[in-house]
């Protein structure tokens, strides 16, 4: 496995890192924590969510401790608190927190060869013996998902589209256009309504 294979690995695992947040810039604090669907699916509970995400794999499986404190990942921790920022959580705090575990996973990524070793703590037995390599493919798949999740939800926010900064990744068209076209989606779809 080569380094070159590391560094493109490494390089879609950050792609997907700086979408996540750029889907939370020039909202307000409410808009970043507002449950948008009936899960309550928010924008900053995603990066809380991945940030727990990136400890579990990179640091536990490795057995690389994080120097820091992951709340929302902790023995105890309530249900789904890794999903929503509690009012005491700033985004900023978060998206901090978010950015020292990526060091943390990067410095692993770094130090670590791809076939290095790990055990996944909450995997069968069968299946919890893992390479950084594979670690690396689970996380990035993990955290396209959830940019997934984030590109809708932030749509529903405020209508901005987008794959990264400066490139929305979208067929060409205005506002009009857009409602033009979801009215011929939405006409082809009543001809199957019951």
């Amino acid at each position: 496995m080569t380094d070159s294979m590391k560094r493109e690995l490494h390089r879609y695992l950050q792609l997907g890192r700086d979408a996540i947040l750029w889907k939370l810039e020039g909202l307000s604090e409410y808009d970043m924590r507002r449950p948008m669907t009936p899960t309550a699916t928010n924008l900053l509970g995603i990066v809380k969510h991945l940030t727990a995400v990136e400890l579990g794999y990179f640091a536990w499986t490795f057995d690389r401790p994080f120097p820091g404190v992951v709340p929302w990942a902790e023995d105890g921790a309530d249900i789904n608190s890794d999903m929503w920022a509690t009012a005491d959580e700033s985004s900023d705090y978060v998206i901090d927190l978010y950015r020292q575990m990526w060091a943390h996973s990067d410095a692993t990524i770094s130090e670590l060869p791809l076939d290095a070793e790990g055990q996944v703590p909450h995997w069968p037995v069968d299946r919890a013996t893992v390479t950084l390599h594979r670690i690396i493919v689970h996380v990035i798949a993990d955290m396209d998902r959830h940019a997934g999740h984030a590109d809708i939800v932030r749509e529903l926010i405020d209508g901005s589209v987008g794959l990264t900064v400066g490139n929305k990744n979208m067929a060409p068209g205005d506002e009009d256009e857009w409602l033009d076209y979801r009215r011929t989606v939405e006409e082809s779809a009543r001809r199957f309504a019951d």
